[in-house]
């Protein structure tokens, strides 16, 4: 049993101060606002509920600022995507593991408690399913595992190039599957987070690129009531190819002929015209954004302010490719790509509200509802994942400033991260930090000699 003592805590209504929370057996035992401090109690200045990261690609990590070199031509999404897969091509499952590792070491001390990992590096380098087809997905699980963050595994399918069913590209060839292998995917990666606590397993057709229709509607029958996550939207390219392919744009295609609803998270979602975000808004679902990696890929702005002005609508945050793990970051981009482009301020807040917490309260909901888990916060009987930031340049018993203080300014840091209870991140730092990240630098440079990306 552990228990803390906050002098102020973010609680499912509201900021409270003098709160004491006691923990075993990976849950919050009791929740007790205007207590004093018990020997032993364990003392923190602020505490929050952790942030669900609804989107990584934990094996992206390994290739952060390796894409950040000019080509001879334009630069885009797609010569991005080249260098992606020279990186992806040359991953061992032991390299995978220390990679994705080292991602969610970071994802810690940031503060995000749970990742939704879009798994879709699944085969070997030539293409061949590995002797145990789930080795790569059990390798997510041991680095979530080894780490102690909360795992959604969506195992991913991708069987064509682009749309109309193309033939997949030579380079695709780790991550492709038919219907077929890809059921043995899904059931081999329920067995791989088994003894998880707490873990979740959904689905994720890859976009309407990578699968066709007939095979969409068949992959959502294979984890009934799981999480099902799409990339759509994320480039003006795709639409214009989706438009060419079926006479519409991506997102209207799949409002109208999948049946999406709350179990759904549309990754992206970033060009739609007013009608499509209009009727996402009402769909139920969750709009996945990744601000930080849409903004270094140059993939656009997702219309948020008609997308909340529309009403209902739900988003989420993701750190995507990884380039930069940050729970402020993805939020503050989040903010000031809309001030950028409207020219004003505080544009995401509730109207006379904190701009941070607003950012903060809406992601929570987001993120919890597409890796389908509960949004419980700190409450008696929930999941006891929190964050404890230090505080040295901030003063008061205003939550709210102090969130817009962590979001926007300096001098709040993440000191302390819980999950399930249990202490992983200390003084800032993850437990295994050392350990860990030695392994991966020496991963890495094997890595770089393999692909000459270094």
């Amino acid at each position: 049993m552990t228990t803390i003592h906050a002098r102020l805590a973010l609680l499912p209504d509201g900021w409270a101060r003098d709160v004491r929370i006691t923990m075993a057996n990976g849950s919050f035992q009791s929740v007790e606002p205007n207590r004093q401090p018990e020997a032993g109690d364990e003392r923190c200045e602020a505490i929050l509920p952790g942030m669900p990261n609804l989107h990584s690609h934990a094996f992206q990590r390994g290739m952060a600022g390796l894409a950040e070199v000019s080509g001879p031509a334009a630069d885009s999404f797609w010569t991005w995507r080249d260098v992606m897969y020279r990186f992806a091509l040359a991953m061992n499952p032991d390299q995978m593991e220390t990679v994705a590792a080292q991602a969610y070491i970071e994802m810690l001390e940031a503060g995000f408690t749970r990742v939704g990992e879009f798994h879709y590096l699944h085969h070997d380098r030539d293409g061949s399913p590995y002797e145990d087809i789930g080795e790569m997905a059990t390798r997510i699980a041991s680095a979530s595992a080894q780490t102690g963050i909360r795992l959604t595994l969506l195992p991913v399918c991708y069987a064509h190039s682009t749309f109309g069913g193309a033939p997949p590209l030579p380079e695709q060839r780790r991550f492709i599957s038919d219907l077929d292998g890809f059921a043995r995917l899904v059931e081999a990666s329920k067995g791989a987070i088994a003894g998880l606590d707490g873990a979740v397993l959904g689905v994720a057709p890859h976009s309407l690129r990578a699968v066709a229709p007939d095979e969409l509607a068949a992959l959502l029958d294979l984890v009934p009531n799981g999480p099902i996550h799409i990339h759509v939207a994320e480039q003006e390219k795709e639409v214009a190819d989706c438009l060419a392919w079926s006479g519409q744009r991506p997102v209207a295609w799949l409002l109208d002929h999948a049946p999406v609803d709350g179990l759904w998270c549309l990754i992206h979602a970033t060009h739609m015209r007013r009608d499509e975000t209009t009727a996402l808004a009402a769909s139920g679902a969750v709009a996945g954004l990744c601000p930080v990696t849409e903004a270094n890929l140059g993939d656009g702005i997702f219309p948020a302010v008609e997308y909340l002005a529309a009403g209902g609508g739900r988003y989420g945050i993701g750190t995507d490719s990884n380039v930069r793990i940050s729970v402020t970051g993805e939020l503050r981009q989040l903010e000031y790509a809309q001030r950028l482009q409207r020219r004003a301020r505080n544009v995401l807040a509730t109207a006379g509200g904190s701009t941070g917490r607003s950012l903060f309260d809406a992601a929570q909901r987001g993120g919890h509802q597409s890796l389908g888990v509960a949004d419980g916060g700190i409450a008696a009987a929930a999941p006891a994942d929190l964050v404890a930031l230090a505080t040295d340049a901030w003063a008061g018993d205003d939550g709210d400033a102090l969130l817009n203080g962590w979001i926007f300014a300096s001098g709040v840091a993440v000191d302390a991260v819980w999950v399930a209870g249990r202490k992983v991140v200390q003084g800032g730092r993850h437990m295994l930090r050392d350990d860990e990240t030695a392994r991966f630098q020496a991963t890495m440079r094997q890595l770089l000699t393999d692909t000459d990306l270094g």
